[in-house]
């Protein structure tokens, strides 16, 4: 019975339709119209079409810059991912050559031997043993139909994964970048913090002279000087423990940049550093502009494709083989007319029993979509939290530098007025070291604030993407 062509062609669609993957769409989600702000906080209009550019520029800092430049260029965590990104280029450049037909060209030459007594096709006709040449040339030419759309999806699954990658490599230097600013100015607030515990020890050596002279004129009492001596001491520890601390961050810095931390020397700056502003853009543009957030939705369209490549695979494989070439026993005769030969064919190949292999194996790729998903939800979440954490934060330590900054001017005022009304005798010197230390405590709260505020604004920069719209 003959089949008509239409019918066939007809076959091949439906085939099509049954193996394709499910229709790729993002999950939906509930995203707030705005974030939770409080006074000076304002939205920002966004700029997705904008080059994002070096972030850490904001905080007009020279040499964070130019840490910045070296760890961009040196960091190895930033070259294994750049090398993963060329590997999804290659990946997918291999799968996309899979639509295309596949040429080859064989060529033998063999000089061979036929053995007389090999079996017999035809008992009328013995076998004769001869040595003989053997030259062939052929040109085959082989293309799969990709009617189950297994060779389609692999392509749309290799794009993704590239997307993946380059979304990746983006959030690679977004981490690398933000701990390299986190760690810098950490390392800078300790600069100012050693700057303040250097001058107390100053005043503190200063006071611990000038009660010694009273003590050897009789003014003062051994409990004066053994207390000022002892302030001194705890001082110094302090200091010695900052400095161990410093080294560490110093070290991390190093790392980051692509260095060896026995070659790596940051030297102490103190100078007045100011947080700047971060303007807003509306919680939907996280979506837009935070690469992990781009990485988990690529990963999800991935996925998806794995589930099509998977079904291919209760279809037949259907291959388009064609060969044309030339075989002789002579040099001479290779390419005259009797020489020539070739071949057309279709072959098809379908698993007719796995013992549910490919039924798992749909399975396997259905549940790893459904944790691709789970997975974007999670990441998605967590960059809303980071923002919020961000805004809240820097809400609160701008209030407390404030409070700080009171508390500050005020621990200088009791400081003057113990000092004098000791020098008066109208109080012990116990006092006075109480003042003393309420100062160096309130000098140095005020510059940890400040590297606070610091890091926190990193910390939401980089929650925001490291993309911040003006």
């Amino acid at each position: 019975m003959r089949v008509p062509w239409h019918w066939l062609g007809v076959c091949a669609l439906a085939v099509a339709g049954c193996a394709a993957a499910p229709e790729y769409q993002k999950p939906a989600l509930d995203l707030p119209a705005a974030w939770a702000l409080e006074a000076p906080w304002r939205e920002a209009r966004p700029d997705d079409a904008a080059a994002k550019g070096p972030w850490w520029q904001r905080f007009g800092d020279a040499e964070l810059d130019a840490l910045a430049q070296r760890a961009v260029a040196n960091s190895p965590t930033l070259a294994v991912a750049q090398a993963r990104l060329t590997q999804a280029r290659s990946v997918l450049a291999a799968t996309s050559a899979s639509v295309l037909p596949q040429i080859g060209l064989n060529e033998r030459v063999s000089r061979l031997k036929i053995s007389a007594d090999r079996p017999l096709t035809n008992y009328n006709a013995p076998n004769f043993s001869t040595v003989q040449n053997e030259l062939s040339v052929t040109m085959t030419v082989n293309y799969e139909v990709d009617l189950a759309g297994r060779v389609a999806q692999s392509v749309l699954q290799a794009q993704a994964t590239l997307a993946q990658s380059a979304a990746d490599l983006e959030n690679t230097r977004l981490l690398l970048t933000a701990d390299l600013a986190t760690n810098y100015f950490n390392l800078r607030a300790i600069d100012n913090e050693l700057d303040v515990l250097g001058r107390a020890i100053g005043l503190q050596q200063r006071a611990l002279e000038l009660v010694k002279a009273r003590y050897e004129l009789g003014a003062a009492t051994g409990l004066d000087l053994a207390q000022q001596q002892a302030l001194l001491e705890t001082t110094r520890v302090q200091l010695e423990l900052l400095r161990r601390q410093r080294g560490q961050f110093e070290h991390a810095l190093a790392t980051l940049c692509g260095t060896s931390a026995t070659q790596f020397r940051l030297a102490p700056a103190v100078r007045e550093r100011s947080a700047p502003a971060v303007p807003l853009g509306l919680p939907s543009d996280l979506l837009q502009r935070r690469p992990d957030i781009a990485s988990a939705e690529r990963a999800m369209a991935a996925a998806n494709a794995q589930i099509g490549v998977a079904n291919a695979a209760f279809y037949p494989s259907i291959v388009l083989g064609s060969g044309l070439g030339v075989d002789s026993r002579e040099l001479a005769t290779l390419f005259d007319a009797p020489s020539l030969l070739w071949s057309i064919g279709v072959s098809a190949a379908h698993t007719l029993f796995d013992g549910g292999r490919t039924s798992a194996t749909v399975d396997f790729a259905r549940a790893g979509y459904g944790a691709t998903v789970a997975n974007y939800r999670r990441v998605v979440l967590g960059a809303m939290q980071e923002v919020e954490d961000g805004i809240s934060g820097l809400v609160a330590l701008e209030r407390a530098s404030l409070q700080a900054g009171n508390a500050l001017a005020t621990a200088r005022r009791v400081l003057d007025m113990t000092t004098a009304r000791y020098e008066a005798g109208a109080s012990a010197y116990f006092d006075v070291i109480t003042a003393q230390q309420a100062l160096l405590g309130s000098e140095r709260q005020a510059t940890q604030l400040l590297g606070q505020r610091l890091v926190t604004t990193v910390f939401l920069i980089k929650a925001l993407g490291g993309s911040v719209p003006e």
